[in-house]
């Protein structure tokens, strides 16, 4: 279990003033319309992006087999949802077969000298020559349109976890309250830090402040940030 007892702090920053000035309770759409309507918007944003998507899909599928024939294209593993219920997400693979088994030795000789969740480091040797380039583009979390599409997530939201349920304190679940996202403040403020207390700091901030308004100037400048490579691994 994770080993955090008290939950955590309201994340700040000094690069998120823009973030202060939301006011959720002056969003045009609130409760179940807002979830209704921000789903309208998760399928018309996978339609749109398709004709762009999907050429760089399957570049991408081609670039890891040529490197790896031999092994899967796609990496798919279980993360907790909303309400805590397990998915299948799908990324593109960019570490070795093994890299699981190769997790446990690794997580000794962590650079921040702490074992974190999820384990950060800057030069991982289980990283295959694509899968550097696809985490540096952020290009190996594009299968995850998928699981858009299939409403398992959504465009913005938090991030889900590998771990299950059980490994949850009573206030870690405030963020299962909501679809994880393929992006959201963590991945644009936090992602560099691996540190489970200041991703939860992050995600339940976006929980208190969400709204369509927060949705698409998360959109806006994770493009930005992916175009910048800012925070990428």
């Amino acid at each position: 279990m994770i080993s955090l007892t008290t939950p955590p702090k309201q994340a700040t920053s000094a690069h998120c003033d823009w973030l202060n000035e939301i006011n959720p309770k002056e969003a045009l759409f609130k409760g179940r319309a807002y979830l209704a309507v921000k789903r309208v918007v998760d399928l018309l944003i996978s339609v749109g992006c398709m004709p762009l998507a999907a050429p760089l899909l399957l570049c991408c599928a081609l670039l890891i087999k040529i490197e790896s024939p031999q092994d899967p294209i796609l990496f798919i593993q279980e993360r907790t949802g909303k309400g805590g219920r397990r998915f299948k997400m799908y990324k593109f693979r960019t570490m070795v077969v093994n890299a699981e088994e190769l997790k446990k030795q690794l997580a000794q000789i962590n650079e921040k000298g702490e074992l974190a969740q999820p384990l950060k480091l800057d030069h991982d040797p289980r990283v295959t020559r694509i899968g550097r380039w696809l985490r540096k583009t952020s290009l190996d979390e594009l299968p995850q349109i998928l699981n858009i599409v299939k409403g398992e997530m959504s465009w913005v939201g938090p991030r889900p976890t590998s771990f299950g349920l059980r490994s949850y304190m009573l206030w870690h679940t405030e963020r299962l309250n909501a679809l994880p996202g393929l992006t959201g403040l963590w991945q644009l403020y936090g992602r560099g830090d691996a540190n489970f207390d200041s991703w939860l700091r992050w995600d339940i901030r976006y929980l208190e402040k969400r709204c369509l308004w927060l949705d698409l100037q998360i959109l806006i400048r994770t493009v930005k940030a992916v175009l910048e490579q800012r925070g990428a691994h």
